[in-house]
């Protein structure tokens, strides 16, 4: 890897586009090195992991909504949406949304920590969506997911976005971007600016995670990704960019983040060197529950520490100390009052570790939805645990979080819990069971297993079998193939809403319905006119001539 420096520059540097970041990103996507073969087994382990989530949020409201927004641009031979049969295709920007926000409702797929934080299977959406609608192969795929991997690693890395209040999704848009142009085989000037356009349009605030969070937590990154596909899309055109988009005078660094504070701050961006594999997917790591990241290691911890707590209602106070990160973004420091309401919305339940903690330590288990219902969450006892918990920050968890070495960074606490008979019991983990470096690292036969937990029930036997083995062979998946990466309901377990919005006037009919419409409106019309001549017939029957003797 080369660490890469970037920093505002005046407009009168005319900074060259070989030293702009957009470029050599750009530079990391048209590079054809080969993906190495732990690379691709992983990238088909994360497949596997989204369309499991996919599923089993297949027929919550919000993805109900982009699932019906998607419907209502069906494109022949486009990209298909989960859930709907694979032979109904939609235009790719709108398959990226509605399977994006399939894929992000549940909170329950990859991620990675680091200056900032994300979710890199937000990728796989758009990338995905495009490659079906352009009819490349599981090996194209596969190349194209190994570059938005690593880029959207690498950009979360270097460059912080929460610190100043920027939502995460402005990495996921130019990643997804870059993965797009090496599906696509693009030139260097084309990704460039798709890149440029990308990150442009992509930048929004931290209040979508914040306070009473809303379905745009799981619409963000879908949007994202719709975002990708079109500046690809506008880029392929001919079409420019805002330039440097990075470095400019009135830049996203210049403005939205360190260099408002400090025009001479500089990032330095890790990127692989010309024909050096792009690894980073390894570095990232899935969800063993359905919740914030940095509250997988406490579940566990929660599930271990609750074998020696004989009542609970003996606890006085719980204390977690914990990194800058969790205490600001998930705990008491984040002061957000609805953390801490049993009236709160799911998506603000599963960014309270305060919640979190209670439920898993109550129940020794989590569950992706019966930890999250309205009943579950005003429980009386677990109000009243929940409003014992608060949380610290412990500079030393805030170092490990942000260590560069893999087999010391860390996504977790020290938990005391204090009881009222003035006794405590204290114990810590560094990272979740499912973590690469944890008790029972994520390996094929647990995304194997996630998927089928998480479709029990909602798709048949069947057709898990045949995803599961079409996907394990993504390799030799055949151009035009990728359809097969679809996962179908049986019609009449897919919620399919009524029509409510601007874009439902569009909605294709059902087969035969237009047909009929039209040979009902034909009888219509031929009945009155026969109507019409009827009575003009008994009308002339019944005038008396006019004709003179």
């Amino acid at each position: 890897m080369k660490l890469h420096s970037v920093r505002v520059h005046p407009s009168k540097d005319l900074l060259a586009r070989e030293d702009q970041l957009a470029w050599k990103i750009a530079g990391v996507a048209v590079d054809k090195v080969a993906v190495q073969k732990d690379v691709a087994e992983m990238i088909v382990n994360r497949i596997i992991d989204n369309a499991s989530v996919a599923i089993a949020a297949i027929n919550r409201r919000p993805v109900v909504s982009a699932r019906m927004m998607a419907l209502s641009h069906p494109r022949k031979g486009g990209a298909t949406v989960f859930g709907m049969p694979a032979a109904t295709t939609v235009s790719p920007e709108w398959a990226a949304w509605a399977n994006g926000t399939a894929v992000r409702e549940l909170d329950f797929h990859d991620t990675f920590l680091a200056a900032d934080y994300s979710h890199p299977g937000d990728n796989i959406p758009p990338v995905l969506a495009v490659a079906q609608t352009v009819g490349r192969s599981g090996k194209d795929l596969i190349r194209g997911l190994a570059t938005s991997y690593e880029i959207h690693v690498d950009l979360v890395r270097s460059i912080c976005l929460h610190r100043h209040k920027i939502d995460h999704i402005a990495h996921l848009c130019p990643a997804a971007a870059a993965g797009i142009g090496t599906l696509l085989g693009l030139k260097q000037e084309v990704v460039f600016q798709a890149v440029q356009q990308a990150v442009h349009v992509s930048f929004g605030t931290r209040q979508s995670r914040k306070g009473e969070i809303s379905s745009w937590k799981a619409y963000a990154p879908a949007h994202a990704g719709k975002l990708a596909v079109e500046a690809v899309d506008r880029a392929m055109r001919g079409e420019g960019a805002p330039n440097p988009i990075y470095e400019g005078e009135d830049s996203v660094i210049a403005w939205m983040l360190a260099g408002r504070e400090n025009r001479a701050h500089t990032y330095e961006v890790p990127l692989p060197e010309a024909g050096e594999a792009k690894r980073a997917i390894l570095d990232t790591y899935t969800k063993e529950h359905s919740a914030e990241y940095q509250s997988q290691a406490l579940i566990d911890l929660a599930f271990r520490m609750r074998a020696q707590i004989k009542d609970f209602s003996a606890i006085e106070k719980i204390v977690i100390h914990t990194s800058h990160h969790t205490h600001y973004v998930i705990g008491t420091g984040a002061n957000d009052p609805q953390k801490m309401d049993p009236n709160a919305s799911r998506e603000t339940l599963d960014h309270s570790i305060m919640y979190i903690f209670a439920v898993a330590l109550e129940d020794g288990r989590w569950h992706h939805v019966d930890s999250y219902t309205p009943r579950r969450a005003k429980r009386p006892s677990t109000v009243a645990l929940w409003h014992k918990i608060e949380t610290t920050e412990d500079p030393e968890w805030t170092r490990r979080y942000h260590s560069e070495d893999p087999n010391e960074k860390a996504f977790g606490a020290r938990i005391e819990i204090l009881f009222k008979d003035g006794t405590r019991q204290v114990d810590e983990m560094a990272v979740a069971n499912a973590h690469s470096l944890g008790a029972r690292p994520f390996a094929r036969p647990d995304y194997i297993r996630k998927f089928q937990t998480l479709t029990d029930g909602l798709i048949t036997t069947r057709e898990a079998n045949r995803f599961l083995a079409a996907v394990q062979d993504l390799a030799s998946i055949p151009a035009g193939g990728l359809s097969v990466l679809n996962v179908a309901l049986p019609p009449k377990a897919l919620t399919l809403a009524p029509g409510k919005g601007i874009f439902d006037a569009a909605l294709p009919a059902k087969p035969g319905a237009q047909a009929k419409r039209v040979e009902r409106a034909a009888t219509a019309k031929s009945r009155t006119v026969a109507r019409k001549k009827g009575r003009a017939t008994k009308k002339a029957v019944r005038a008396p001539s006019k004709t003179k003797r």
